[in-house]
């Protein structure tokens, strides 16, 4: 039959691995999104130089920043760690409050959330390819009504590859200089970042940056 002649010729690999990269995008995004980020326990005994990866750096850091409790939730901050509203929890390390996952993206899940990332630019692309090799153009009605939603198609896709790509890469940035988002837009703010005498603290270098933060 022609449906063994395609495997034989090794036809059906490619599109079952576009299917096992998209099954595998909707599970990281459901773990992401489900898992806890790094939620403070109030039962916890949190200790300076307590979060991972903070023990060479904290010595850098003045000795008039203390651990403050936290103005909601009454449970004694971590370094570096920030109370979301609209999760109502502090949270370690906390990067930012993602609306598409409706979580945090914090010390437990940001490793994977940017593998989630990675797995959806490639799916993007893969799927942008597919969408534009069944593109050709002519300047007409007829071909304008048979491929309109193959054109609208491949513009979501390059809209949304777009945003993908932007988000990883500043994402990978900043992973590189060992910030958070948090950190890098409201460093005015906050108060171990503002009384530093370096810029960032906790900056080791890319190469220790990186295996901190994925190993």
């Amino acid at each position: 039959s022609d449906l063994q002649k395609q495997e034989e010729r090794g036809e059906l690999l490619q599109p079952l691995i576009f299917v096992l990269l998209v099954l595998c995008s909707v599970l990281l995004y459901f773990k992401v999104s489900l898992m806890d980020p790094g939620f403070v326990k109030p039962e916890e005994e949190v200790k300076e130089g307590e979060d991972k990866g903070q023990g060479v750096v904290i010595p850098q850091i003045p000795g008039d920043v203390k651990l403050r409790r936290c103005g909601y939730c009454l449970v004694k901050q971590p370094m570096r760690a920030k109370h979301c509203q609209l999760c109502q929890h502090c949270v370690r390390r906390y990067d930012h409050h993602c609306p598409w996952l409706e979580n945090c993206v914090g010390e437990r899940n940001h490793p994977l959330f940017i593998v989630y990332l990675s797995v959806q630019l490639v799916v993007l692309l893969w799927g942008g390819q597919v969408a534009w090799s069944g593109l050709y153009f002519e300047q007409s009605r007829e071909w304008l009504q048979h491929n309109i939603f193959l054109l609208v198609s491949f513009l979501l896709i390059l809209i949304f590859t777009i945003v993908v790509l932007l988000l990883l890469v500043s994402h990978l940035y900043l992973i590189s200089c060992n910030t958070t988002t948090w950190e890098f837009m409201s460093h005015h703010r906050i108060s171990y970042l503002r009384h530093s005498e370096l810029e960032n603290p906790f900056d080791q270098g890319i190469i220790l940056n990186l295996w901190g933060f994925f190993c």
